[in-house]
């Protein structure tokens, strides 16, 4: 297992789990679509909030399930509570230091469709 160490662009937000890192996933949602994040799902203990949590913001629509967070202060998405998985946080691939997202398979999740 490898620690993952990642950041809001202003670092204001850091973050860390341990894991591995073999595949990401992108979503059709519309929240998703737009945003156009690679992810990485993890369960919810595993994923270690190490500075900014004050500086969260939550964002929520639909069914309120899903937790959005971005930091405050340079509007960056950072991770998020699922739908499908309540008790699973998804982080932003594109947050993690030192990760060549180009070099992982991506999976693409149907969220347009899946509710």
């Amino acid at each position: 297992m490898t620690t993952y160490r990642g950041s809001c662009h202003c670092g204001a937000v850091t973050f860390e789990f341990d894991g591995t890192l073999d595949a990401l996933t992108t979503c059709t949602c519309s929240l998703c679509a737009r945003r156009n994040a690679l992810m990485h799902a993890l369960p919810e203990a595993d994923l270690r909030i190490t500075g900014g949590r004050d500086n969260l913001t939550r964002y929520q629509f639909g069914t309120g399930t899903a937790e959005h967070f971005f930091c405050r202060t340079c509007g960056i998405y950072t991770h998020h509570r699922t739908r499908r998985r309540p008790d699973y946080f998804v982080v932003n691939a594109h947050c993690l230091e030192g990760v060549d997202v180009d070099s992982l398979p991506v999976t693409v999740f149907d969220g347009r469709n899946a509710f």
